[in-house]
């Protein structure tokens, strides 16, 4: 699926100078609901074609800020989507339903396990594994998450992870500006891979520190709620 999306993906690009932003806004919002789209194809490139110039604005910088920022946009439009479906249409219909829109029972019934098993907190670091990065706004809405704490969780994680591909596209592009499209994403994609280990141990100590937090907070307005 990569290989047809990133040939696809390689004629729209030839627009990026007019389209650029709205493109990775709108490809972003689709990577992030229940169709099943990789990210890599979308803001690696966004990387590489703002310090080549390539984006709207010729200046690198703004633009792979902005790119960034248009991509976490679209991000959270996909991510209302999910968690919209979850919301007001349940558990019942998306079991129903769902494997026609990419939604199988066994995948629902796993995010929805992940997300009782460790709370409110895996809309922020599913954000940042593969298959599940999607997926974990569904349970989201079954479970009437609160909406605000929802979309700070899934921006925090969303923001990252976009930000984490737009630089190593931008780190390539500094490297060399005469790669192919598909190189450019297969070494994107190779990068990411080989340091996950460094972005686990970041999540790990970002999850203790939020536990931590959390336990405290709890433990102090204890004696409040008693009184």
């Amino acid at each position: 699926m990569n290989e047809f999306l990133i040939n696809h993906l390689q004629l729209v690009a030839a627009h990026a100078h007019i389209w650029g932003f709205l493109f990775i806004c709108f490809f972003m919002a689709v990577e992030s609901s229940f169709i099943p789209f990789p990210s890599e194809v979308v803001m690696i490139p966004a990387g590489f074609m703002a310090v080549r110039g390539e984006l709207t604005f010729g200046n690198p910088i703004l633009d792979l800020t902005i790119a960034i920022i248009v991509g976490l946009i679209g991000c959270m439009i996909g991510s209302y989507v999910n968690y919209c479906l979850g919301l007001y249409l349940g558990r019942p219909v998306l079991h129903k339903y769902g494997k026609y829109f990419f939604l199988p029972p066994p995948v629902l019934d796993r995010a929805e396990e992940i997300f009782r098993q460790y709370g409110e907190i895996t809309t922020f670091v599913c954000r940042l594994i593969p298959a599940i990065r999607q997926l974990i706004s569904i349970p989201a809405g079954l479970s009437k998450m609160n909406f605000w704490r929802f979309s700070f969780f899934t921006a925090l994680g969303a923001g990252i992870w976009t930000a984490i591909l737009a630089l190593v596209g931008f780190y390539l592009g500094y490297l060399s500006k005469d790669m192919t499209y598909a190189d450019l994403v297969h070494k994107g994609m190779a990068m990411i891979k080989a340091n996950y280990i460094w972005l686990f141990i970041g999540l790990a100590l970002v999850i203790a520190t939020y536990i931590a937090v959390h336990k405290k907070v709890m433990k102090s307005s204890s004696p409040a709620a008693a009184n």
